[in-house]
């Protein structure tokens, strides 16, 4: 699929931070749009994309002055107070594009010259260990979170076809919780999985947090069900997965996995929380 590509100016780029994220201070998107594409994606229910002509996941707006900006914002923001930043809230920070123009690292880069007091970075991009080196430099105030809605390809594919593949995704987080940085495995949202998913997330991940549609929506489960996606979980044949308590079957599983382990388990807002 082609993407349309654009490049703006924007004339700010730190947003305060509200609703599912409200526990950090700013959320910081350096694109808008997105090429994955999920057909989950709330996102796709917002003005972003609602009152834009082309369809979300074919569109990306390349910030091209957001690492300027952020060095002045960041500057106003912690004279205010302390700092925690949700990267990103409505985009993915190390899409496709992010190879070329390597945004996202230039505000990294940015953000070490007057380090937040915590920056939660938010991906399901493996291109995201490109930036070890980055990472490291800003010790405990950083937490790099991966999504990992399944551990089963057939369902990725079936929801996120554009997105990377599982295995390479926790071969990422593995790698960069090996370079001693916090690493999340974030579960969201929670799709179809196997009895051995918690084990295999135990090892590449500092903490785990689950969410669902119902949880993490913003709005109970509506956006989701207007997506039309329990239509795919109907043509899968796991419509037993698709209602708000499945998650607590999974949270189970963790749990008896997790504990004799030290990593910490969340359960939607409060396991992205920058307190956690």
């Amino acid at each position: 699929m082609d993407i349309q590509l654009k490049e703006i100016v924007s004339k700010s780029i730190l947003t305060p931070a509200k609703g599912a994220i409200d526990d950090f201070t700013h959320s910081l998107n350096p694109y808008a749009g997105c090429a994955f594409g999920c057909k989950y994606c709330y996102v796709r229910e917002l003005p972003v994309s609602i009152f834009r002509e082309e369809e979300w996941g074919t569109w990306i707006d390349i910030k091209s002055n957001a690492a300027e900006l952020l060095e002045k914002e960041l500057v106003k923001a912690k004279k205010k107070g302390a700092v925690a930043l949700f990267m990103s809230s409505s985009t993915d920070p190390y899409q496709p594009i992010e190879y070329t123009s390597k945004l996202t690292r230039t505000l990294m880069e940015a953000m070490l010259k007057n380090p937040p007091d915590f920056l939660h970075v938010q991906t399901r991009s493996p291109l995201v260990k490109r930036d070890i080196d980055l990472f490291q430099q800003f010790g405990d105030r950083i937490r790099i979170s991966m999504t990992i809605e399944t551990d089963k390809e057939e369902v990725r594919k079936a929801f996120s076809p554009s997105a990377p593949p599982i295995p390479a995704r926790m071969a990422a987080l593995n790698d960069i919780k090996e370079a001693g940085i916090i690493t999340q495995a974030t579960i969201a949202p929670l799709l179809p999985c196997s009895k051995e998913f918690p084990a295999k997330l135990k090892s590449i991940a500092n903490r785990v947090t689950i969410d669902d549609f119902w949880m993490g929506d913003g709005s109970g489960g509506r956006r989701t069900e207007r997506l039309g996606i329990r239509k795919i979980y109907e043509e899968m044949g796991l419509e037993k997965w698709y209602n708000p308590t499945a998650y607590k079957v999974v949270l189970k599983m963790l749990r008896q996995e997790f504990q004799d382990s030290p990593i910490q388990l969340g359960v939607s807002k409060s396991g992205f929380s920058p307190n956690g």
